[in-house]
């Protein structure tokens, strides 16, 4: 089933996708804007990652496409708890191009969209290193999402340390925004 936002398509990652996927995974601009921890990624481990996907029940993966376009990035809900229904959210925009024109937000409430009103998730957390400003007004101010707290020198980037930033959302919180600002009143 893919996830259907305004402006994007969230679907399967697929094998056709890992040319791309390699390109970004290796593209120190885009990571050093991200949480994890990267080396330089050779075309066999993204073959391995992608076949570990499948099976992978508790961390989910999307591509993120827009019509016309293809391909521009990648979203998750990893870290799956059923028992308490809530899970980790990240995206990475990969092309460049894309960003500022409305996609991640709308990958966003796409992903909020569906963890809350399909998967019956009560919460969902993500972290950004603190000079990501704009990751943390798009999540924070046009998504609704609540910093709740702050990891001091988590994030080791460029020879020093950087505070987690730590923000989630509950499903009131997002029922919330929607009755607010009616983002899918429009379809």
């Amino acid at each position: 089933m893919n996830i259907l936002g305004k402006k994007v398509l969230l679907r399967a990652i697929e094998e056709i996708d890992l040319q791309t996927l390699h390109a970004w995974a290796n593209d120190p601009e885009i990571w050093y804007m991200l949480g994890g921890w990267h080396f330089p990624s050779s075309m066999e481990y993204m073959r391995k990652w992608f076949s570990a996907l499948q099976a992978d029940q508790l961390n989910q993966r999307f591509a993120i496409e827009a019509p016309d376009l293809g391909l521009i990035g990648t979203a998750n809900l990893v870290e799956i708890d059923w028992k308490n229904n809530h899970a980790f959210h990240g995206m990475m925009l990969g092309n460049k191009d894309m960003r500022g024109k409305g996609y991640g937000i709308d990958t966003i409430m796409a992903v909020m969209r569906y963890a809350f009103e399909e998967l019956h998730m009560e919460r969902l957390d993500s972290a950004i290193i603190e000079y990501n400003e704009t990751s943390l007004k798009v999540y924070c101010r046009r998504c609704g999402w609540k910093e709740e707290g702050r990891m001091r020198n988590w994030y080791f980037r460029k020879n020093r340390y950087w505070d987690k930033i730590i923000v989630g959302i509950t499903k009131g919180d997002y029922f919330a925004l929607v009755n607010t600002n009616k983002y899918w009143d429009e379809e």
